[in-house]
């Protein structure tokens, strides 16, 4: 049996909430294959899509009615964990039955701290939200303190900090969920990002990315491989020019030329290659996993994605 971390991408979630509906039934199918395979999985999420519309439906109410309380970013993830979480669990728990496999799937609404002295936190550059007008985004900025920015000549948005994940407040809760028996969902769009204010914690305005923090929690439960689950089959090299290549297995060198030759768009690629990596460095036998979603069970078995491993530390059978 493999303990597998599964990230799962924006395009198993869907941009409205019938899509979502729609989108978790075909996503759950793919983890059920994992489960029946014997496999002990972790599923965890990106939300870039549906907290954006999150905090552009708190900010229009902040625009239409100015004596609003605004909503914390922060509480935002939250929701965003909350209502992704219970259409997975749901759509998860309904697929496995199907199959006669009684296991509960829970979801963990997951805090994840982020150091004071990250330089991210002072140089806001993710966009969020909807696009707005200059003098829209600087009413924002004038009444709540937000950062605003020009994006790509399409608008401005709002934009945040995106520092790195240090630590998962809630991992003994997973780690206890999983010795019960559950499949669990945590660590949603990268999770709640909080800072310590002396013994307690504090949320702030940024997102984590999802790859990264689910590189982190592969880490702390030791688990056996890290599948990211994406739109694409393969990484791919030179990506949309004539000579483009597919990648079957990548090794930590390899990883590191194609970073340093910038083969991997940030925001998209790069992060994942980066997660990847950062996994299979730290210990033997671990291996990563980028693969299509309608191709997880196959990918685990070597037949499908790219899979990213240590030359020097070898992979687990």
């Amino acid at each position: 049996m493999k303990k597998i971390v599964v990230a799962l991408g924006g395009n198993a979630l869907g941009k409205t909430l019938t899509e979502q509906l729609k989108a978790v039934e075909y996503t759950a199918k793919a983890i059920a294959d994992l489960i029946e395979d014997g496999n002990e999985v972790v599923i965890t999420h990106g939300n870039g899509p549906q907290v954006g519309k999150i905090d552009a439906a708190m900010n229009a109410l902040l625009l239409e009615d100015p004596t609003e309380e605004k909503t914390s970013l922060s509480m935002c993830v939250a929701m965003s964990q909350a209502y992704i979480g219970y259409d997975i669990q749901n759509a998860l728990r309904k697929e496995l039955m199907l199959r006669g496999m009684y296991k509960p799937v829970v979801t963990i609404i997951t805090q994840v701290e982020v150091s004071n002295d990250d330089p991210a936190m002072k140089h806001p550059t993710k966009p969020i939200g909807k696009f707005m007008t200059r003098e829209q985004a600087q009413r924002l900025k004038e009444q709540y303190g937000y950062a605003i920015a020009e994006d790509s000549g399409r608008g401005w948005r709002r934009v945040v900090a995106s520092p790195q994940p240090q630590y998962i407040i809630e991992i003994d809760a997973i780690r206890a969920s999983l010795r019960e028996g559950s499949v669990v969902v945590c660590c949603g769009g990268g999770g709640i990002p909080v800072r310590r204010k002396g013994d307690y914690l504090k949320g702030c305005a940024a997102v984590i990315d999802k790859d990264y923090c689910s590189a982190l929690l592969a880490e702390n439960l030791n688990a056996d491989i890290l599948m990211i689950l994406t739109a694409i089959d393969k990484v791919k090299i030179r990506f949309g020019k004539p000579d483009e290549r597919s990648l079957d297995s990548m090794s930590l060198a390899d990883a590191q030329r194609y970073i340093d030759d910038g083969e991997f768009a940030e925001g998209s690629m790069l992060p994942k290659v980066e997660a990847c990596a950062t996994f299979v460095k730290a210990a033997p036998g671990r291996k990563a996993i980028i693969a299509a979603l309608d191709q997880a069970s196959d990918a685990v078995k070597g037949k499908a994605g790219t899979t990213v491993f240590n030359e020097e530390l070898g992979m687990r059978n």
